[in-house]
């Protein structure tokens, strides 16, 4: 199997490409099963947040994999894959895995260093196991890269610059309010993850008072009430917009909530004395409509504004330790692969060295029948010994070549010299030391080369 991983982000799509490509809670285990449901795509892991959709893939052929993928995704955004090509990359084995861990410890972030990327690989994780397609090569993934995560954070003071989306959004809408939150009341739209995440920041930094609203009434109120928030039905939303100077959008709704209707009935009842009505969309798919921006009296920070403000990353050093970590860790699992590589192998020649012995024993039994059955007990342990003891070094220490870089090589070698069948159920194939490559559609692709960055 080799890793694949291929998306788009912040970095590299804007928000409307983002919407296209957003997988839905209710989708998802549709769609992994339709990823693995391909031919060339073994095991699938898919994450579809604000910033990023990706998809971590076990896959038999990178061609094959690859255009695998990129149906599924074309098919998940209405759109030709031709037209998504411009916005998805492509990371293949080490650099699938370096990636991965950057995401894990927020290096690959909007906000460097964030920590809510590691809930949402958790829960991407969960997502795929629930569903059946993350298989070994993908469960050892995801949990190194969640223990990666959580030791860049416990390790470095990256957290000191890596506040969370909400926090930088709400940093921006306090820089269009006179610098300060305190004592602005506030609402929030959406009662999930981020919704929550929006309370409890808008709590801290003395905004309020807070109202909450979500299409599900309950699980409203229960937010509302773990921060002493009001809880109003999403169908008294217009009447609450007029009492609210700051606004966070961030439902799962798949088409916007705070339309131009909306708002605009909303603004006509609103004190216009008050300032702008500042509103943070937060949600992919959008929540907040497009023609909301041009209305008067009204700020609107989203996902594509973000991005081409928050430029000021963590401190160099935070981020340089947090760097040298995902290093360390991904040489640290790319020997796990390699040794894992050669497993079969080591099994297959103690396989064939039993079917020896066990055919030597059985000629044995032939020739001298007049052996009693401790004799014959007696001998077979000890031809049984000799060959553990004449396999034992040389396994040993093929385990440990394999484990360093090249160390593939002995695997094939031992194949070769003693002609062992080996199954191909090993978690990684022998592949060319592979990084990444913007993507090229598979008619024209041609597997990656480079080193790793």
């Amino acid at each position: 199997m080799k890793l694949l991983v291929v998306g788009a982000s912040y970095r590299t799509a804007p928000v409307a490409t983002l919407e296209q490509l957003a997988v839905p809670p209710a989708d998802l285990t549709r769609t992994l099963d339709r990823l693995v449901a391909q031919p060339y795509v073994a095991e699938a892991v898919l994450v579809s947040t604000c910033n990023r959709v990706e998809v971590y893939a076990a896959v038999t052929g990178f061609h094959g994999g690859l255009g695998d993928i990129c149906a599924v995704l074309a098919e998940q955004a209405g759109a030709p894959p031709a037209a998504l090509a411009a916005h998805l990359y492509v990371h293949y084995d080490a650099a699938a895995v370096d990636h991965v861990f950057r995401v894990a410890s927020g290096l690959d972030s909007m906000v460097v260093g964030e920590a809510q990327i590691l809930g949402q690989l958790r829960d991407a994780y969960h997502s795929a196991t629930g569903a059946d397609s993350a298989g070994r090569l993908l469960h050892e993934l995801m949990q190194q890269a969640l223990r990666v995560g959580k030791r860049a954070h416990a390790e470095t003071n990256i957290d000191r610059a890596g506040q969370s989306v909400v926090t930088a959004a709400l940093d921006l809408a306090a820089g269009l309010l006179d610098g300060d939150l305190t004592g602005r009341p506030a609402m929030v739209v959406g009662a999930g993850a981020m919704g929550s995440l929006s309370v409890a920041t808008l709590s801290r930094l003395g905004a309020g008072p807070l109202t909450v609203t979500n299409r599900g009434a309950a699980r409203a109120v229960r937010l509302a009430e773990s921060y002493g928030a009001t809880a109003v039905p999403m169908a008294e939303l217009v009447d609450a917009l007029t009492t609210v100077d700051i606004v966070v959008a961030a439902t799962a709704a798949t088409e916007p909530v705070l339309t131009r209707d909306v708002v605009t009935r909303a603004l006509a009842r609103r004190d216009a004395a008050r300032g702008p009505l500042v509103l943070l969309d937060l949600a992919v798919p959008r929540d907040v409509e497009e023609g909301v921006a041009a209305l008067p009296g009204v700020e609107v920070i989203d996902i594509d504004r973000m991005a081409g403000i928050l430029a000021d990353g963590p401190a160099a050093a935070d981020a340089a330790e947090v760097a040298r970590i995902v290093a360390g860790e991904v040489e640290g699992f790319l020997s796990w692969l390699r040794g894992a590589d050669v497993a079969p192998t080591v099994a297959a020649l103690r396989g064939r060295a039993d079917d020896v012995v066990t055919a030597e024993l059985r000629r044995l039994a032939q020739r001298r029948p007049d052996l009693t059955d401790d004799q014959r007990a007696e001998v077979a342990r000890t031809v049984h010994r000799v060959v553990q003891r004449l396999l034992h070094q040389p396994t040993v220490r093929v385990r440990q070549l394999a484990a360093e870089p090249g160390g593939d090589q002995y695997a094939a070698l031992l194949r070769e010299l003693f002609d062992l069948q080996v199954p191909q159920t090993s978690p990684v194939d022998t592949v060319p030391d592979v990084v990444e490559a913007e993507i090229v559609m598979p008619a024209d692709t041609t597997p990656p080369t480079g080193g790793a960055r």
